[in-house]
């Protein structure tokens, strides 16, 4: 499936900040493979600090960058759902609005499109501390579809920062639906059935996450997603019932760990450091 055209999909909300956007959408623009479209969903009203960087490259880049406003926050769910619709490209690369992809992202990605065939295609990533000063550790996951499917009844086999699919596919499978932290999770749950995976053993994207962003999952508010999350899991059959147990009992474990273990854990059991 030898094409040149493809996507990039990226959500924004008022809390992003402005110089992460910036560089953010320059790593876009300065690939050795560039999109040929860009939809930047505006996931409700944004400062006046982010319109002007949004500005900046809807001057610059008039044929490529596409986006579409909502007036209200919704949610990362609904924004990449309606935005996926709106993708003119059967090829359609996602891109979060603070981090930064490689200059050999798309192409490599393209590359194997190109030679496997799969239908959804990640990556691993390297992790810095907000500034992307520091490196805080990596993510490396599994390389084939059969290894990806065995790690998903236990955790999300694919950095979704990183991937790149085929929207027939995602569109079939429902599209992104509302699932608080789990979207990206919840859609390959779906997918994990009739379509394949691959995950690029290189780190093409440069992640802004270390200790913050570990702090935002845990704490007694991520109970209830979790409940919620894993029902899916069992409804769609991806686990068993002993499964779901027990991913329940570890899960909410973490959650509720003090920040420095809770950091601690992810770092030597879920990261190589």
């Amino acid at each position: 499936m030898r094409n040149n055209n493809f996507s990039v999909l990226m959500s924004v909300y008022y809390k992003e900040k402005p110089d992460f956007l910036d560089k953010s959408l320059d790593s876009i623009f300065t690939q050795t493979k560039i999109p040929n479209e860009v939809v930047l969903v505006e996931d409700g009203k944004l400062t006046p600090e982010l319109d002007k960087i949004i500005n900046k490259y809807k001057k610059k880049y008039k044929k490529i960058m596409r986006v579409i406003e909502f007036s209200e926050n919704r949610g990362l769910g609904k924004a990449l759902h309606d935005g996926l619709i709106e993708c003119k490209n059967e090829i359609v690369f996602r891109m979060d609005s603070d981090d930064i992809s490689m200059p050999n992202r798309f192409e490599k990605t393209l590359e194997i499109f190109n030679k496997f065939e799969p239908d959804v295609v990640g990556s691993n990533i390297v992790e810095y501390d907000e500034e992307m000063k520091n490196i805080t550790g990596y993510r490396k996951l599994p390389c084939t579809d059969d290894e990806i499917k065995k790690m998903l009844p236990r955790r999300n086999p694919m950095n979704h920062m990183t991937v790149a699919y085929k929207k027939s596919k995602v569109i079939n499978a429902g599209n992104y639906l509302d699932m608080q932290y789990f979207e990206d999770y919840y859609l390959w749950a779906r997918m994990s059935k009739n379509n394949t995976f691959y995950n690029i053993q290189e780190n093409l994207v440069k992640v802004r996450g270390g200790n913050d962003m570990i702090k935002r999952r845990g704490g007694r508010k991520y109970i209830k997603p979790i409940l919620q999350f894993q029902k899916e899991l069992l409804k769609l059959r991806v686990i068993s019932f002993g499964t779901y147990l027990s991913n329940i009992i570890i899960r909410i474990g973490i959650c509720i760990l003090p920040d420095k273990l809770r950091y601690k854990f992810y770092m030597k059991k879920l990261r190589d450091c």
